[in-house]
């Protein structure tokens, strides 16, 4: 297998596939899905909305919080998630950018 060869491509065009790429299991969409609906910040409930293992759903955490879709903090023995706004901002921004591309399009081709 070959080199990506991701320094081909621009920093923006990058960190949305590395964003894209984390989003790219279900398990992680049902995550942000339930962090939007509680609103809030979660310690423990993740685990009980979702049908895997405890191991399993904080890789999934992990992964969200390394591409940072996700914050998570310490508070006493846990650690508490929620949405990165900012990020889910940019994200966006960027798939409005590609609707009103591809709409523009459709009109001016096949």
């Amino acid at each position: 297998m070959g080199a990506t060869k991701t320094e081909h491509f621009t920093n923006r065009q990058n960190a949305i596939a590395a964003l894209s790429k984390a989003m790219a299991h279900p398990a992680r969409v049902a995550i942000i899905e339930y962090l939007l609906k509680v609103d809030s910040c979660i310690c423990g409930d993740i685990v009980n909305e979702l049908p895997l293992s405890q191991p399993t759903v904080s890789q999934h955490l992990k992964e969200l919080k390394n591409a940072g879709l996700i914050k998570g903090e310490i508070e006493g023995n846990a650690i508490c998630y929620c949405i990165d706004e900012k990020v889910f901002q940019k994200l966006q921004s960027y798939f409005s950018q590609i609707v009103i591309k591809s709409e523009n399009k459709k009109k001016n081709c096949c």
